[in-house]
């Protein structure tokens, strides 16, 4: 019974890393690659997910059995101080890129019910969770609006059960990587909605008194079931027209389960978006605090979780899109993370750093590797494609294909590279 009871309490704690992904990015980022592409986009999903365990695991293992933060582990790896400073400068302006989605989308989600201008919700919104960010009590409020965003899970699920996809399809979707035109920017939204950069050092930032194995365990349940949740929203979107919006997607859920429908989606986003409010400003200030030299006063810590929450609220009061607004956050993400998939995995293999008992395997090497490939690889096709659209490049899809191959590959050798390197050169000390 002791042992069931600590599971749990592990996989309670690593259920706000499932938390903050499941917010307004992820529901308009997997609806969006429903009804635009089918189950298509499925795979991505599921690499994401699997991506996103391997990460937080390496992340956690690392914060664990080295002592350091995240950002006091890679200051020591690199040894330097910019480079850890300009890695959390760019993840906090991702979180602000993120905030004003969350804003955006959790005013949506009423606007849903209650009919009300977009910009009249988001500024009380805001104002709500920067007075739980002051009090220093978000975690309560954000656990109670994970409740809601279960219940709006079940009914995505129950959507994407009901749907008339043969076995054939779900098959071809899941385990067969594809890549329809016009796709890429969906694809690393995806993956940049689901492996969220400053989850990371956020977790990084939380007390940990939990085993190696309790860890392994929350992580693997708590971020599958968001996953779960994340390919159920996808194959929901299946049903939405074209082109996407949140108020055509609420009537055609309406017409698939009455009005209670709009009103789970209603409430689901916002909590979502709500929850999301409160953890990407905290999420900010822990980065900060955690890649800089000195400890952080304060006062500056509250500054950034207040800056981060003040580009939402001016996103959010000019009346800007919602929809375009989260999915270039997810995006510009998504290109973050192959620089933070290297630095992990050369993180998990320092011999200065890790006792040996808890580097790296074989097998961690792999996934690792495989997740910083793909990461790559995804974010060079962006690349690419923003380049043809703008005529910068001039490019064919199959050259843009070679090269992305060709870079990613790269990045993984040279990487890798520097683990042997080390690694070598610890042995040869020994």
């Amino acid at each position: 019974m002791k042992y069931l009871k600590r599971q749990a309490g592990s996989v309670l704690f690593w259920s706000v890393i499932s938390a903050a992904f499941i917010g307004p990015g992820t529901v308009t980022t997997a609806a969006m690659a429903g009804a635009s592409f089918g189950l298509s986009l499925l795979w991505a999903v599921v690499f994401a997910t699997l991506a996103c365990i391997v990460l937080q695991e390496h992340a956690a293992r690392i914060v664990m059995t080295s002592q350091h933060s995240l950002g006091a582990a890679l200051r020591q790896q690199v040894n330097s101080r910019f480079l850890p400073q300009a890695v959390g400068g760019m993840i906090v302006l991702g979180c602000a890129a993120y905030q004003a989605g969350n804003l955006l989308g959790a005013a949506t989600g009423l606007t849903l019910i209650l009919k009300v201008p977009l910009p009249a919700i988001a500024l009380p919104v805001a104002t709500v969770a920067s007075l739980f960010l002051w009090q220093g009590t978000p975690k309560r409020l954000a656990q109670a609006m994970g409740i809601l965003v279960a219940l709006m899970g079940l009914m995505f699920g129950w959507l994407a059960w009901n749907t008339s996809f043969s076995v054939g399809e779900w098959l071809a979707g899941l385990f067969i990587p594809t890549a329809p035109q016009e796709s890429w920017l969906l694809l690393t939204s995806l993956v940049g909605t689901t492996i969220v950069p400053y989850n990371l050092f956020l977790a990084s930032g939380i007390k940990h008194r939990q085993t190696i194995s309790q860890m392994r365990s929350g992580i693997a349940i708590a971020v599958g079931v968001g996953g779960l949740i994340s390919m159920a929203i996808l194959v929901a979107g299946t049903i939405a027209p074209l082109p996407f919006d949140f108020e055509s997607f609420a009537q055609a859920i309406e017409q698939h389960i009455g009005k209670g429908g709009r009103i789970l989606l209603g409430i689901g986003l916002f909590a979502a978006g709500f929850s999301s409010c409160m953890t990407a400003p905290l999420a900010a200030a822990i980065t900060l605090q955690s890649v800089w030299e000195k400890p952080l006063p304060l006062r500056a810590f509250h500054l950034t979780w207040g800056s981060v929450m003040a580009f939402g609220i001016v996103f959010s009061a000019i009346g800007v899109k919602p929809i375009p607004v989260i999915l270039l956050a997810q995006a510009a993400n998504g290109m973050l993370l192959p620089l933070l998939a290297a630095v992990l995995l050369m993180l998990a293999n320092n011999p200065r750093l890790m006792p040996v008992l808890y580097r790296n395997r074989l097998l961690a090497n792999f996934a690792g590797g495989a997740s910083l490939w793909i990461c790559t690889f995804l974010g060079c096709q962006n690349l690419f494609q923003v380049g043809v659209h703008t005529n910068i490049l001039a490019l064919s899809p199959v050259v843009r294909v070679e090269l992305a191959t060709a870079c990613s590959t790269a990045v993984v050798l040279a990487t890798l590279w520097r683990v042997i390197k080390a690694s070598s050169g610890s042995n040869t000390q020994t």
